[in-house]
């Protein structure tokens, strides 16, 4: 108990980024999460706990190749070191917050294609309104535990967002759509109902969870699958309507991401009946987490931007 009692005299002594680290890995349980939570690069945590297990002469982690866990001491240590770090944040937001100019990074997990979507209307007019924060997003189509992984919040349809979040809607409704190209209609059969598309070449989604996507209909109520078949299969809207413009067949897509070849009448939509719209994108974030100034600010100018 002696060597442990003079470890946590030496803490005023260490290197605040070598506590962090230490946090970071303690919290997500693993370098390469850890990495992920604070912008650095796994190598640069695990140096820098190597480095405070040098100074305190004590060994934190227990590592094997699959495993990064806690040791007696690394759990005390770090029960003793959060309240404290805690502290220095509360006090560094609150200087923030009196200097009335919001600082720091948000870090936003959201599927590409909503980021995308939100990139003019919010993303850039709030890093223009606030030139000290910054941003940054990790695309990916999957669903991650956001404060797990060490985000401040997430961007995606509303219909996914998870009952203990707080959810702020940041567009209009969504709709995916068929779409085909007017020089692939002038030759092919006649699509009056979702059934007809089996007598089409339908340009495949990949889902991230490898199983191809079956089309989504519904009308009056009645709502039905379609397992299509064709020649491509692709993983992301815009290579979709590329391939439909070419000729290659249906593409079935989100709505915003079909407006400008829409607008242009490169491709004309498709059994509009049977595609009603669905909830529109959120951004949430944990109910019960400490938010810093610079992401209310973030949450307060989204709800700002979704009025206007």
């Amino acid at each position: 108990m002696a060597r442990n009692d003079e470890i946590f005299r030496t803490v005023g002594t260490l290197p605040p980024g070598e506590l962090s680290a230490f946090l970071a890995v303690a919290q997500h349980g693993g370098f390469r999460a850890a990495a992920r939570s604070t912008g650095a690069s796994p190598s640069a945590i695990s140096h820098a706990v190597a480095g405070l297990e040098a100074r305190l002469k004590v060994q934190l982690f227990l590592r094997t190749t699959r495993n990064v866990s806690l040791t007696a001491a690394g759990k005390r240590f770090a029960d003793e070191l959060r309240p404290a770090m805690a502290q220095i944040d509360r006090a560094v937001a609150a200087l923030s917050e009196l200097s009335g100019r919001p600082s720091g990074k948000i870090r936003i997990n959201a599927d590409p294609a909503a980021a995308e979507q939100v990139m003019d209307t919010l993303i850039l007019p709030f890093l223009a309104a606030y030139p000290e924060m910054e941003i940054e997003i990790a695309g990916e189509k999957r669903l991650v535990d956001i404060a797990k992984d060490g985000f401040d919040c997430g961007i995606r349809a509303g219909s996914l967002v998870a009952g203990d979040m707080v959810a702020v809607p940041i567009s209009p409704p969504q709709q995916h759509i068929v779409v085909a190209s007017p020089e692939y209609l002038a030759v092919a059969a006649p699509i009056s109902s979702p059934a007809d598309l089996v007598h089409h070449s339908c340009i495949q989604l990949r889902m991230p969870s490898g199983n191809l996507y079956r089309w989504e209909f519904e009308r009056g109520g009645e709502a039905i699958q379609i397992e299509t078949a064709g020649r491509l299969v692709l993983t992301n809207s815009r290579l979709i309507i590329a391939a439909v413009q070419s000729g290659l067949g249906l593409g079935y897509v989100n709505r915003w991401a079909a407006r400008r070849a829409l607008a242009d009448q490169r491709v004309v939509q498709l059994l509009p009946d049977w595609t009603p719209h669905y909830a529109g994108l959120s951004l949430y974030y944990p109910r019960h987490h400490h938010m810093s100034a610079g992401m209310r600010s973030f949450v307060e100018f989204a709800r700002k931007a979704a009025r206007t």
